[in-house]
């Protein structure tokens, strides 16, 4: 009779289609449930008997979260248990190659042994993804990209310390800032951090075909030509790596080799821009292909390669329309020889007793020169200039007084902190951005701006052109 009964399940099985386009990732058993109801596979009284099943696991995880002292819980904490129960039977389903099998599996399989069965899975996840995790840590990039750095050394830490399978079983735990080439957003949980890190492990390994010294070329210039620091910018190294090694083998080069010339930019630009679009396709398609037959790219990189193909044809398409190479293809910006004012790097900044010290002694000042002769004799690092601006040992006029005393390269330096966002991109026109500036994030930079604007609009070009001259590289804390 069992046997009978099975192979009739399975005869089912191929009597009716589900329609997977209205299948929710985040609801799978729910939008699964209405679906097989639609068909028919699925009877009121069924779907009825299901939800009573539900609501009975929910009692017993609210008394398993109280510890047996209470059956009741707020409307947000029954809801979030509830939220992580369906996670957990959706991960059971979504083990099924196909919907209409688990649909079948339902007619023979109580609710409780499927939420089971389905935390047993989350559990092999997770450990699936804490040893992801120790992979993606014995590779990981010596860059100093932050979103990279603390994403891996802070952000997943606190998912692999935190997560919670029974009651938070949807929760992602981690704030994961670094963003991923190809990443699916709609997954949550053990099921997203899982994938997160398989495709950080993949894109931390194509990283290592290149040689540091490249990487930090690419990463470099890459700030240079967006005029912004790329330090604490949220970018894809993937993608940067990928893009000048595909543009290298276009423009006559070798695979690994990712360093971009100018006579190599000016005939990709004239090559890309001049063909049509199939065959920049075509051309894009075989530098991939040949991408990854000089790299000897295992199958997991490869797959993952071609699913980006098709996102870098079309930025390729869209800057050849636009004329926008120069943002796209990384090249050597050189670096003007330029006179520093002052002092950039942290290690010439005074002691924090040093600076209490002189920060008192200006504070006891009460004439507006002798304050600002203090400074000048005494503060040479732009770290320190900082440290006395947002001390608070300054009070209006004496703020003019004190930039009055700077040269344009110095009020470079503070536009280049100051005006950061604005900056960023390198589109607008320095005298427009100082025109139109209004908030500011502390006190001294209000002064600032107030400053710069009642300068003469010569001054301020002058000022917008040594700005270039600055890298943020060389601002290395901020």
């Amino acid at each position: 009779m069992d046997k009978e009964n099975t192979l009739n399940r399975y005869d089912l099985v191929s009597n009716f289609t589900i329609d997977k386009s209205k299948l929710k990732q985040s609801q799978y058993m729910l939008s699964l449930l209405k679906e097989g109801q639609s068909v028919g596979v699925i009877t009121s009284e069924k779907a009825y008997k299901i939800q009573v099943e539900i609501m009975q696991i929910l009692q017993r995880l609210i008394g398993q979260y109280t510890k047996g002292e209470s059956m009741s819980v707020t409307t947000e904490t029954a809801e979030g248990i509830m939220v992580s129960l369906m996670y957990a039977i959706d991960a059971y389903a979504l083990h099924f190659e196909k919907p209409e099998e688990f649909i079948v599996h339902l007619h023979s399989d109580s609710i409780k042994n499927i939420y089971t069965k389905g935390v047993a899975l989350l559990h092999c996840y997770f450990e699936e993804a804490k040893q992801l995790y120790q992979d993606v840590k014995k590779i990981k990039l010596d860059v100093p990209v932050d979103a990279y750095t603390l994403t891996i050394d802070e952000s997943l830490p606190v998912f692999m310390n935190h997560y919670n399978v029974i009651f938070e079983a949807q929760n992602t735990m981690a704030s994961i800032d670094y963003p991923l080439a190809i990443d699916n957003m709609e997954l949550q949980g053990v099921f997203y951090i899982k994938q997160y890190l398989e495709r950080l492990l993949i894109e931390t390994r194509f990283c290592h075909f290149f040689n540091h010294h490249d990487l930090m070329y690419v990463l470099a210039n890459f700030g240079r030509i967006c005029h912004f620091n790329y330090r604490i910018e949220l970018f894809n190294i993937f993608e940067l790596m990928i893009n000048n090694a595909v543009f290298s083998l276009l423009s006559g080069g070798e695979a690994n080799q990712v360093r971009i010339s100018e006579v190599q930019y000016d005939r990709l630009s004239r090559l890309l821009s001049d063909c049509h679009a199939d065959k920049r396709a075509n051309l894009i398609n075989n530098a991939f292909d040949r991408l990854q037959r000089d790299l000897k790219t295992d199958q997991t990189i490869s797959d993952y390669i071609n699913l980006y193909r098709n996102e870098f044809i079309q930025r390729v398409n869209n800057a050849a329309e636009i004329d926008g190479f120069k943002m796209l293809i990384i090249r050597e910006i050189e670096e003007r020889e330029k006179p520093i004012a002052l002092m950039l790097n942290e290690n010439d900044r005074m002691s924090d007793i040093e600076l209490r010290k002189l920060v008192d002694c200006i504070m006891e000042r009460k004439n507006t020169a002798e304050k600002i002769l203090l400074i000048r004799d005494h503060f040479v690092s732009l770290h320190d200039y900082l440290d006395l601006l947002n001390s608070g040992c300054l009070f209006d006029d004496e703020y003019d007084a004190l930039f009055a005393t700077f040269g344009n390269f110095e009020l470079a330096i503070f536009a280049k902190i100051v005006f950061y966002e604005e900056l960023r991109g390198g589109i607008l026109n320095f005298i427009d951005i100082v025109a139109d500036c209004s908030e500011a994030k502390s006190e001294w930079e209000t002064y600032y701006m107030k400053f710069i604007k009642q300068l003469e609009d010569e001054r301020i070009a002058t000022i917008g052109h040594l700005i270039n001259d600055i890298d943020y590289e060389e601002i290395s804390f901020y």
